[in-house]
């Protein structure tokens, strides 16, 4: 069977790319803006990072990358913030950022490759360019399979949701429904080592736990797995917790349960009051490793070289803006399978 080669496009620190190599694709290359994601995409995932925009790259540019007689799948993750929930409050200012998603689109009309996957936020589907997306892969002739996923029922512990997409020019190709058991945060972090607040693991630069000053400290301590705010003594409570409107904040200042999905891993994931991001026992935040292994990443992933510094900020924006591994993976299977039965 030929092999299936891939490029990543807004591959990031490489979580698609990761995934994709789980199942048995090639992955050759992936482009990004952020200079910071080279050393994480290489060091992980033998594979080149280009730092370069998708706006000047062309279907030649890409063709180079690809072996002959290989299939071809141009993957990516176009930037989400344009399709999120603030986004459509204003809709029509925002239309210029959309056109990573047309980029997208222009390269698939000049590569056209075999296979073809998109992720991003479940809100895509209600803009005009996602719907500009799906017109352009059904007009080249595409088979076009999508799902809006809870990434929970897919094997990543916590409670993500994305938007999938997958498209053959081999046949049709489908995502399947999910299967198998929930994992919880137990299984996912439960075997690292315990940690107080500010302190680090000698053998992992990335486990390591932010600070907390003696307030948030005894918030901390006054909170139960799964709980709010509300569990707290009175003089622990913020101002806004207080107001009438408090209600909308019981989602920060909280601990995640050991039996359940972690919630979303945002950018700010390392701080206790950003979230649900206390850990469900230990007195502390989540580190940056106990984060990146939530999104599904191996554990020995390496976010920052030898001897450097991992940065709480730098570090918690590529593993909240990363695509989950075990995604990649689920699309990679998808296409292997697919492949095997069309050509196989």
């Amino acid at each position: 069977m030929p092999a299936i080669e891939a490029v990543d496009l807004f591959c990031g620190v490489g979580g698609l790319t990761c995934g994709l190599r789980s199942a048995g694709v090639q992955v050759r290359a992936g482009y990004d803006i952020d200079p910071a994601c080279k050393y994480p995409y290489e060091s992980n995932n033998g594979a080149t990072f280009v730092t370069q925009s998708v706006s000047e790259l062309s279907g030649a540019d890409l063709a180079s990358w690809y072996s002959p007689g290989a299939i071809c799948l141009l993957a990516g993750c176009a930037p989400c913030q344009p399709f999120s929930t603030l986004a459509n409050v204003c809709e029509k200012k925002d239309e210029t950022k959309w056109g990573l998603l047309e980029e997208f689109a222009r390269l698939v009309r000049e590569l056209k490759p075999e296979l073809v996957t998109m992720e991003n936020v479940p809100r895509v589907t209600n803009h005009a360019p996602y719907r500009s997306f799906v017109e352009t892969l059904e007009t080249l002739g595409y088979h076009v399979s999508s799902r809006r996923a809870r990434c929970a029922d897919y094997g990543i512990p916590q409670e993500r949701r994305r938007f999938v997409l997958v498209a053959s020019r081999l046949g049709p190709v489908r995502i399947p429904p999910p299967s198998g058991p929930v994992r919880t945060v137990r299984e996912a972090i439960g075997h690292l080592p315990k940690l107080a607040a500010g302190q680090a693991d000698a053998t992992d630069p990335l486990h390591k736990a932010r600070n907390l000053n003696l307030v948030n400290l005894r918030r901390i301590r006054a909170s139960r797995p799964g709980g709010t705010w509300e569990d707290w003594p009175e003089e622990l409570r913020a101002p806004c917790h207080l107001a009438s409107t408090g209600a909308s904040f019981k989602s920060v200042y909280a601990r995640m349960s050991w039996d359940q999905p972690a919630p979303t891993m945002t950018t700010q994931c390392y701080n206790f009051g950003t979230g649900r991001f206390g850990h469900p026992e230990q007195d502390r935040g989540i580190t940056l490793r106990e984060a990146a292994i939530i999104q599904s990443f191996p554990d020995d992933y390496r976010f920052v070289p030898p001897g450097e510094i991992a940065h709480f900020a730098s570090v918690g924006r590529m593993i909240g803006n990363a695509v989950p591994p075990r995604l990649g993976e689920l699309v990679g299977k998808i296409f292997m399978d697919h492949v095997n039965v069309s050509i196989g």
